[in-house]
């Protein structure tokens, strides 16, 4: 069935227009593509459906230091291109740098551009660079989004030569799986191209240009999930083989020999993953093409996520382990060390010199005499106050008050041994937004095989970097009243989870907020399956958080949780 994409809102289809610009050698921070400063203007074949409404308009002449809405500074135009233009600028209220899309209002795509913005803007998925802002004033339509400093293009890290297996799994992974929930919301991107791809320093994908780079250029699709399908399997090529699926050299990558058609990635470079370069061709399968097991192509993003998905999970690589040098046999002999062996001498033989005699200068005996009386006014100082020391104890034995007490042996600290576990009247899920609540008394009922477990979050470990989590999660504990704390142990549901333990003051009402949590218990950091600790000294407290900071990967998303909480109290 013919789908239509939402990424060009309002854009007219014109078969007779002029094919897509595509070949670039570099890109720009904004997700436009450039080569050598300047916009690409090389041309790559329509497919599946795809036009571009060419325009007329003139691009906006403003300067670095212009405002937009008293708020957003130009600093840098990144590209003039078609009509309209990008810039690098600086949100002044919030302090931070954004890009910026400005073109005319009367530009013919300009309606276009504001409601695909709009449309991408609702999505809120972290995978993708979210648009800010999309705003008609003073007869400019411009569309402002995230800039994101510390990423890099997939364009500059495939110059450096082909991913490996793992990161390459992981790139088609993440970005299949968040073009699958565009299209479930009725949105296309159509511009899915390695400049369009970011790699954050966590090793996180995100896409940019969401329905924004389609709409700009006036490309539309009859068969959008199709387009973005092949684009991902585009990309995957790439990743695999450093060469472009397709005959044209395009994004510094040169393209396959001409005239021979689609080759799989393992005739192209030898020691690609064969299940990785199979899904590669069932994504770009077209015109005939198939792949290498003659599986059925992937013709959405939906099916290439449930493709890679059932794919044996591919480990990271190693990490390389650097032997230390071998131990080097040095050359030092008594008196010769540094010096040249003599000619004709065997290397084993030993060099006999005889040192000279030492300190006979004049220098030499006035350095004897100091060292000498330097030890006897040593000696005769350390007599003194040992005898000093002597007199003052026998003194001290007959009574005076300058005595010192003797500790006595019940006097010293005694050690402290947690006892049984306390009664725990009542748990609750910490944070803005409480995850599972219904689900919170699995951690405290004393079944190990129970367990309170967070929802799956996507694209980051901190869950998904998503407002409503920035404190996190957890559960308080809540004891009735106020007890004597000597340990806790905690069975989480799945190790590497940044987890640290806190409990109130005694005389705190119901906690909610973590700073009603002044006392730290366990310290925050990375943790195993089971978190187990003993207080030197008992805490007073009646309640406690168990606070979940960073989840663990669980295999395409994060998810943890916890099986069961134990506060432990005194000995008696």
């Amino acid at each position: 069935m013919a789908e239509r994409s939402t990424a060009a809102v309002d854009v007219a289809d014109n078969s007779g227009d002029k094919p897509l610009a595509a070949d670039a050698a570099k890109a720009t921070a904004d997700g436009v593509d450039t080569q050598n400063g300047r916009a690409a203007d090389g041309s790559m074949p329509d497919k599946d459906g795809e036009r571009r409404k060419t325009a007329s308009a003139a691009v906006p002449e403003l300067h670095s230091g212009h405002k937009l809405a008293r708020r957003y500074r130009l600093e840098e135009c990144v590209t003039r291109l078609d009509g309209f233009s990008s810039w690098r600028a600086m949100d002044e209220k919030l302090r931070r740098a954004v890009g910026v899309h400005l073109l005319p209002a009367d530009h013919p795509r300009a309606r276009a551009v504001l409601a695909a913005a709009r449309s991408s803007a609702l999505l809120g998925d972290p995978r993708f660079v979210h648009v800010l802002d999309a705003v008609e004033e003073n007869d400019l339509v411009y569309v402002v989004h995230e800039w994101l400093p510390d990423a890099t293009e997939l364009t500059t890290l495939l110059a450096s030569g082909p991913l490996e297996p793992h990161e390459a799994y992981q790139l088609v992974s993440q970005v299949s799986q968040a073009m699958a929930a565009a299209h479930r919301e009725g949105l296309a991107h159509l511009r899915l191209t390695p400049s369009a791809i970011l790699r954050t320093s966590t090793g996180q994908y995100r896409i940019r240009g969401l329905a924004v780079n389609a709409a700009l250029r006036g490309i539309t699709s009859d068969t959008p999930q199709r387009t973005d399908t092949e684009a991902i399997g585009a990309l995957l090529y790439a990743a695999l083989t450093q060469r472009w699926p397709y005959e044209n050299d395009a994004y510094g990558l040169t393209g396959l020999p001409k005239g021979v058609g689609l080759l799989a990635p393992d005739q192209v470079r030898a020691g690609v993953h064969r299940g990785l370069g199979e899904l590669a061709m069932r994504a770009l399968a077209n015109d005939g093409a198939t792949a290498s097991r003659q599986e059925p192509p992937c013709t959405t993003p939906e099916e290439l996520a449930k493709a890679v998905a059932a794919m044996p999970r591919i480990r990271p690589p190693e990490p390389a382990f650097t032997p230390p040098p071998e131990y080097q046999h040095t050359t030092y002999q008594q008196g010769s060390y540094g010096r040249p062996m003599p000619t004709g001498m065997p290397a084993t033989q030993a060099v006999a010199v005889t040192p000279p005699p030492p300190l006979q200068s004049r220098t030499g005996k006035a350095l004897k005499w100091a060292v000498a009386a330097l030890l006897i006014a040593a000696l005769g100082l350390g007599s003194w106050q040992l005898a000093d020391t002597l007199l003052g104890r026998n003194n001290g034995g007959s009574g005076s008050s300058g005595s010192t007490p003797q500790t006595k042996p019940d006097d010293a600290p005694k050690e402290i041994k947690p006892g049984k576990p306390l009664r725990i009247s009542n748990a609750t899920v910490f944070g803005k937004e409480p995850i599972k609540p219904e689900d919170v008394d699995k951690a405290v009922d004393g079944n190990a095989g129970t367990a309170w477990i967070t929802k799956v979050f996507y694209g980051y470990a901190n869950f998904g970097n998503l407002d409503d989590y920035d404190d996190g999660s957890g559960i308080v504990v809540d004891l009735g009243s106020v007890q004597d704390v000597a340990g806790v142990d905690v069975d989480l549901y799945a190790a590497g989870q940044k987890v640290e333990v806190r409990a109130a003051a005694p005389e705190a009402s119901p906690a909610h907020s973590l700073s009603d949590f002044s006392h730290e218990i366990v310290k925050l950091g990375i943790t195993g399956k089971n978190l187990k600790t003993t207080l030197e000294t008992p805490v007073k407290t009646r309640f406690l958080l168990v606070h979940i900071t960073s989840l663990p990967d669980s295999g395409g998303g994060y998810r943890g949780g916890i099986n069961e909480i134990k506060v432990l109290g005194t000995a008696e």
